[in-house]
């Protein structure tokens, strides 16, 4: 991956789209995005969908930036 971090997003969201499942980014987002969707249910300072977009977010910059 080059520097441009939003460059190297952009990258990944479009294989993401076009590949589908196939991608191997794929599967640790949703898989971000449930244990997020989890929290927002246990915890009561967040909702669900709050943490759904939160847990996604922190497993594809984690694909973007190990």
């Amino acid at each position: 991956m080059s520097g441009d971090f939003v460059g190297d997003a952009k990258a990944e969201l479009s294989g993401m789209a076009k590949e589908g499942m196939r991608h191997p980014s794929t599967k640790p987002v949703i898989a971000g995005a449930a244990i997020g969707a989890a929290a927002g249910l246990l915890l009561p300072v967040l909702s669900i969908p709050t943490g759904l977009a939160i847990g996604a977010g922190i497993a594809f910059y984690k694909r973007l930036r190990p």
